[in-house]
């Protein structure tokens, strides 16, 4: 089988690229950076995907980042092991790599439901699973609603619950625990840093407690030479890959 990755980085350099110069990009990168870290409270509005800088340096710096970070994660926890279930939920799926990361380690892949508020997100997930041979849909949903009464799938969060209110994310955890009781296959991926994450110490403790793990990570990088260059240019660290996961397998 043709590995679709290659082509899909190519074209995803051509698509983000077209119309802005690296150093417009790397300046958009940098902004991105320090929203993520330093005005937080700017996220719920939007404000990270609000330019088409930040939408092209979102899309070809962390796509990539997060894609083979959550790759790593899935072959870490052991996710995409026999029997794979034949629906994936991604939930806040962005541009569409944890869920497509997840569901191309699978054999057979399953079906990707992917559900974001952006509209701008919802399309560009479209394109990266057309991009990568994946079958699925895109829309948008209740995150929560997504999963009642779901039992066998498999469900993939990856840096959604940090941008959750604290009532969307605290009514979040009953319902990812519910879904594993009910044969789901539950993955959390997020920052490493704390700051982000205060509220992971109790979502860790309660994936424990259903029988999952959670896990941090730090992995030596293999990001395309552009994307890594970019990185560099805008003051980040491309040569690791960080994070913190929660997985828990139910059934």
């Amino acid at each position: 089988m043709v590995d679709p990755i290659p082509d899909w980085l190519a074209a995803l350099e051509a698509r983000h690229l077209e119309h802005l110069t690296l150093p417009e990009v790397r300046r958009a990168l940098q902004a991105l950076s320090s929203l993520y870290v330093e005005r937080r409270k700017l996220l719920p509005r939007g404000a990270a995907l609000e330019t088409a800088g930040k939408r092209a340096a979102f899309a070809f710096y962390y796509g990539p980042v997060h894609f083979l970070l959550v790759r790593e994660v899935v072959r870490g926890v052991g996710a995409a092991r026999a029997p794979v279930p034949r629906h994936l939920v991604d939930l806040g799926c962005g541009t569409g790599v944890a869920g497509a990361a997840w569901a191309l380690e699978c054999d057979p892949r399953p079906r990707i439901e992917a559900i974001d508020r952006n509209g701008w997100a919802r399309a560009e997930t479209h394109w990266t699973l057309k991009r990568l041979g994946l079958a699925g849909s895109v829309r948008r949903n209740d995150l929560g609603r997504t999963l009642a009464g779901r039992s066998g799938i498999a469900v993939a969060a990856a840096f959604t619950i940090n941008e959750l209110s604290a009532v969307e994310r605290d009514a979040m955890l009953p319902r990812l625990l519910e879904a594993a009781r009910r044969g789901g296959r539950i993955l959390v991926v997020e920052p490493l840093a704390t700051r982000i994450v205060p509220w992971w110490p109790e979502w860790a403790a309660a994936f424990r407690s259903a029988g999952g793990r959670a896990d941090e990570w730090r992995l030596r990088a293999a990001l395309p030479e552009r994307v890594a260059l970019l990185g560099r240019a805008a003051g980040l660290d491309p040569r690791e890959l960080t994070g913190r996961s929660l997985y828990v397998a139910g059934g």
